[in-house]
């Protein structure tokens, strides 16, 4: 769960703006917009295989 704290001075468009980054940060709108829609086993393999083999490239 992610929490931010109000800093003195800060006003709550800043205090928005830096959730949005810890939200990107820890992947959660990544997770969300996967998890929109349905995604079939053989899609997540054949997803997970294509990184697997870009990460072995470099």
């Amino acid at each position: 769960m992610l929490r931010v704290k109000s800093r003195t001075g800060e006003s709550v468009q800043q205090m928005i703006r830096r959730f949005k980054k810890l939200c990107e940060k820890e992947g959660l709108i990544r997770d969300m917009k996967r998890n929109a829609y349905y995604e079939k086993p053989s899609e997540k393999n054949r997803r997970r295989m294509r990184k697997a083999q870009r990460m072995s490239n470099y």
